[in-house]
């Protein structure tokens, strides 16, 4: 499963998962408060949202502490080692496999009573994720029928088996598809998104380990929201050349242009830090 909606944002906790993501877990090494709080601090967060969203990521269970003297360092655990696997593989190949589309639907119908908000709220949240589009209350959509394993999980995870069911097939000729994907995803607001981020990162250079640090901790954040954002719809779908696959190229380029610079200014970060 990927970030959850509030995680999307530019809070300490959201940065803080992103550096998480890039520099902690692919080392599988304990890493010092002081090197995360400085690693922040260098993206404009203050010592005490630093501190504040480390805690909380450790209370979500995404990181555990260890004491060293006065000390303390940060592991990944187990859940949120997953966690971050699981979304850097969904970011990473996002927009990546742009083969024909078959014309399959797969359709799922849900039923939840208005009264279990927080339900209903971790249904959208991951079904959302997984690209799907809801036209009308309790129908969620995706022209993908290869995901229906996923939809399975999600399902029997927040125990709501006997309450949904799922079939595949092609659209009758009734109603219009442009009006059926107008209902179900809000495309032109992601649109302006990708012209965003392909006006920021189209022109952003970085020429020193720091300002690649800085500058990849940016792309990634930014890039992570459209896997959450965008629906990834089929060439056949849409009307017009979709902007996804030109800022996925642009987001490939810039992270293979800053990565290795970005490595060290991190792995010297460490080695500061670590002897304080």
């Amino acid at each position: 499963m990927g970030p959850e909606p509030r995680e999307l944002g530019s809070s300490a906790r959201s940065l803080l998962l992103t550096i998480l993501g890039e520099f902690v877990r692919p080392r599988g090494v304990p890493v010092w408060t002081a090197t995360l709080v400085a690693g922040l601090a260098a993206l404009g967060v203050e010592e005490k949202a630093a501190r504040q969203a480390i805690a909380r990521s450790a209370a979500h269970g995404v990181l555990e502490s260890r004491k060293s003297g006065r000390r303390v360092s940060w592991q990944m655990t187990t859940a949120g080692t997953r966690l971050l696997t699981d979304g850097a593989r969904r970011i990473y190949g996002f927009l990546i496999d742009t083969s024909a589309w078959d014309g399959e639907w797969l359709v799922l119908s849900v039923g939840i009573p208005e009264s279990q908000r927080q339900l209903r709220q971790q249904l959208r949240t991951r079904l959302t994720w997984l690209g799907m589009g809801s036209p009308t209350p309790g129908i969620w959509i995706l022209p993908d029928v290869t995901k229906v394993g996923e939809v399975a999980t999600i399902i029997d995870d927040l125990g709501l088996a006997g309450h949904a069911f799922a079939w595949t097939g092609k659209l009758a000729s009734i109603g219009k598809t442009d009006s059926l994907i107008g209902d179900a995803w809000n495309l032109s607001a992601v649109e302006d998104r990708y012209a965003d981020f392909l006006s920021t990162f189209g022109k952003l250079r970085a020429t020193t380990p720091a300002e690649a640090y800085v500058a990849q901790v940016r792309l990634v954040h930014a890039w992570r929201r459209f896997p959450f954002l965008d629906p990834a719809l089929p060439r056949e779908l849409l009307d017009h050349d979709w902007p996804g696959p030109q800022a996925a190229a642009l987001f490939h380029r810039r992270h293979d242009e800053w990565h290795s610079q970005a490595q060290t200014y991190w792995t010297e970060l460490e080695a500061l830090t670590g002897r304080r």
